[in-house]
């Protein structure tokens, strides 16, 4: 009897549980947001083989597409613009992709089914000249629209936390948010 019940237990959960019984971790889409995800990762992955035209596919190709960087030089607002970076950065013998891999996604899509907007963390590591260079954990957030049946990124915003910026003692350095404004708030 006792060797019945763990496995009465495990029986149980996993009926219970379907995302357990068919492997499913977090981030593993099916339907519609299995579609976005993969738009999504071609926004990175296209780099890896230098596929500028997956890469174009994937965005809004007219003036609405904005792409927020960390850096103010690597703003972009329009698909020309967009374009114009991916060749004068990525196309070069300079460059070259090595992995990426987003965490943690999450997709929500409209009501009305037409836009879906999400949010993961990504690490996304390349050569620069010969040295690896990449970022890790960068925040990335973006909205798509479902434009003629297919979906397109519209917009991204990659940003990088506080404690990334200020290295790895910013935790026991940070000011309490209350000690942050006088007593004015201000």
């Amino acid at each position: 009897m006792k060797s019945f019940l763990p496995a009465a237990v495990l029986a149980v959960l996993l009926c219970a549980c379907p995302g357990i019984a068919s492997g499913a971790e977090e981030g593993q889409f099916t339907g519609e947001k299995a579609v976005i995800k993969e738009t999504i990762e071609v926004a990175i992955g296209w780099a890896l083989e230098k596929d500028t035209e997956l890469l174009f596919n994937s965005v809004a190709r007219d003036d609405d597409f904005f792409y927020f960087s960390p850096d103010d030089a690597s703003t972009i607002s329009g698909f020309e613009m967009f374009k114009e970076f991916t060749y004068d950065t990525f196309m070069g013998d300079h460059f070259k992709a090595l992995w990426y891999e987003t965490k943690e996604m999450a997709i929500n899509i409209s009501r009305s089914g037409d836009v879906a907007w999400y949010h993961c963390l990504l690490d996304d590591v390349g050569l620069w000249n010969g040295e690896e260079a990449g970022w890790h954990d960068v925040r990335w957030t973006g909205v798509l629209e479902k434009r003629e049946g297919k979906w397109v990124i519209v917009q991204m915003h990659f940003s990088f936390s506080i404690e990334q910026m200020q290295g790895e003692d910013a935790e026991d350095e940070q000011v309490d948010e209350g000690d942050a404004f006088d007593e004015s708030g201000k």
